[in-house]
């Protein structure tokens, strides 16, 4: 009969551990450029990904997603916010873990298990942004275009993995309002979500966002100081009703 182990003698070096548990960073922004005719519309909108060049082995030269190692002072989770920090410098992300990759072979220094997390970053707080100590470059690419690069390790599947996951919650969550300002139109609204899901296609759109009874409370219209409506006509003819998202969470179910 074995020993049986219990605190007094238990060792960790008995046990295999990873050489390193690494936390890889899916970083979206979605830019925005105006359009160059006399007619007012909204502006061309494109998902992009931030990608950094290694500096050096392995895979030197070639881009990346942003990352690093977690450190034992830290969970993965705090670790991937001080990356995102040192990448973007802004706080306060909105932030979400989504997928662990432990493929062996994947990381030619050894058994490495990478966390990945997605985050969801305004352009206005990107424009600052510069190559961090172990980069060479740091870019910002549209989504399709990383997508038919040679990208470092997984990345290219980290990266199409944060791409569904951050489609889905775009069409089942709130998240559209990281891309947008405090107020929006319903124009904008829906411009947002079809740059992250191309293939959303909704004619009934400002009915069912404004009175269908598992959205509403959604959105709210933006009022003035003096209980007024808030309106724009940036980007239309006719001056465009603005909203702004409320804090309530529908519960939305398959089976109601």
């Amino acid at each position: 009969m074995g020993i049986i182990e219990n605190e007094t003698n238990y060792k960790a070096k008995d046990y295999r551990t990873p050489d390193g548990a690494p936390s890889d960073i899916v970083i979206f922004t979605i830019t925005t450029k105006e359009k160059n005719n006399a007619k007012k519309a909204l502006p061309e909108r494109t998902l992009q990904v931030l990608l950094i060049q290694r500096k050096k082995w392995p895979f030197e030269g070639c881009w990346a997603l942003p990352g690093g190692f977690c450190e034992e002072t830290e969970s993965m989770y705090d670790c991937a916010r001080r990356e995102l920090e040192e990448e973007t410098s802004v706080t306060n992300i909105h932030m979400e873990y989504y997928n662990v990759y432990s493929k062996p072979g994947r990381d030619p220094r050894g058994w490495m298990i990478s966390h990945a997390f997605f985050a969801l970053v305004n352009e206005s707080l990107l424009q600052n942004r510069s190559a961090n100590d172990d980069a060479a470059d740091v870019r910002l690419v549209p989504i399709e275009e990383a997508l038919q690069m040679n990208l470092a390790f997984d990345h290219k599947e980290v990266l199409m993995d944060a791409w569904t996951k951050v489609q889905e919650k775009m069409l089942t969550t709130t998240i559209a309002k990281e891309f947008l300002a405090e107020t929006f139109t319903i124009s904008e609204l829906y411009h947002i979500i079809q740059t992250v899901v191309p293939h959303f296609q909704e004619k009934n759109f400002i009915r069912k966002i404004t009175s269908t009874q598992s959205r509403k409370g959604i959105i709210e219209e933006a009022i003035d100081e003096h209980g007024a409506p808030m309106s724009s006509n940036q980007y239309s003819q006719r001056a465009a009703q603005l909203y702004r998202f409320t804090n309530y969470l529908p519960q939305m179910s398959i089976y109601g």
